[in-house]
């Protein structure tokens, strides 16, 4: 008999926590203005906030900015003074488009990479976000059976680094990245994570809607799923490790990668979509809000908090 994960009691009351990305606030609206990361991270306290995940990259947590164990440590001494943890690290790798086969770009990834890596085991970081960095449609000049040998190979071996550092490699897929598609996001985490439990999916609610339902910056023919999101996370039962939270409204920013609304501000149905998340088998405390690109997203964070816990009563998970 299949054990429905939703209904342990027991997981959800003793384990739900909430974070928020940082890089909400350095990025678009407020890249001339960047919330200071110190700032946020005394803020999110406040507002009673689990934790926070930090950019690797701008003003925030890039590892030159903290290049010491001693500069290290202070920055997680000022999290845990203000009641956070750190679930998370988006690893700065968007100028390396590995897939495309330069020798040269691949190395500087990899090393980079690296420096990630490095930062979260002195931050004691559990996981490090990564992407396919090439942005989509599917470049003309690509053999896609080669570069898709290539992403796996890549992943693979970033996540066997990672496992030596006792560290989750989680792949955020994306409209605006190559293998966008539903079922090319479901082989590639299959394919890589035959060799490497450690690589799991980065489930983000707004981009999987876009990839799933919209279909955006596809190549046809597209792959748009009878059921949308809750089908999506279906297919990924078992390989989703961290969920980002994000609302939709069918758009894309700068028809690039998914517009990240705030929870509740669009048309997604969370108590559906959280449900069958927690069914997929997901069974890591931490839900995030991402309100990447949002023009408001500093007034919104104390909003899109209480939303979320609101959902969880309503889903008497609390």
């Amino acid at each position: 008999m299949e054990i429905d994960l939703f209904i342990k009691e027991d997981y959800v009351k003793n384990n739900l926590k909430i974070a928020i990305g940082s890089w909400a606030f350095i990025l678009g609206p407020y890249s001339s203005h960047p919330v200071p990361l110190e700032e946020v991270i005394k803020k999110l306290g406040k507002l009673g906030f689990d934790g926070i995940e930090l950019a690797g990259f701008g003003i925030h947590a890039a590892p030159d900015q903290y290049p010491t164990r001693k500069d290290r440590e202070r920055l997680l001494e000022i999290t845990r003074e203000n009641g956070l943890e750190i679930p998370a690290y988006s690893a700065d790798l968007q100028t390396y488009p590995f897939a495309e086969g330069n020798q040269v770009i691949m190395q500087k990834h990899e090393d980079n990479f690296k420096k990630a890596l490095d930062f979260c085991v002195d931050c004691n970081i559990p996981a490090i976000r990564v992407d396919t960095v090439t942005k989509t449609p599917f470049p003309d000049n690509l053999d896609y059976n080669t570069t898709w040998g290539r992403v796996i190979t890549v992943f693979r071996k970033l996540a066997n680094k990672a496992l030596s550092a006792g560290k989750t490699v989680l792949w955020e897929f994306e409209p605006g990245f190559i293998f966008n598609k539903p079922n090319e996001v479901v082989r590639l985490v299959e394919d890589v994570s035959s060799t490497c439990s450690n690589f799991k999916i980065l489930f983000d609610t707004s981009h999987a809607h876009m990839c799933a339902v919209i279909a955006s910056k596809q190549i046809p023919p597209l792959d748009i799923l009878k059921g949308g999101v809750v089908k999506f996370i279906e297919l990924l039962r078992g390989k989703i490790g961290h969920v980002h939270l994000a609302d939709s409204d069918n758009t894309l920013h700068d028809d690039d990668t998914s517009n990240h609304l705030p929870l509740g501000h669009g048309i997604l149905d969370f108590k559906r979509i959280l449900k069958s998340i927690q069914k997929s088998g997901y069974d890591s405390p931490w839900w995030s809000i991402d309100l990447c690109f949002w023009p408001e997203a500093w007034q919104v964070v104390g909003e899109s908090k209480s939303f979320l816990n609101t959902l969880f009563k309503e889903l008497k998970w609390l």
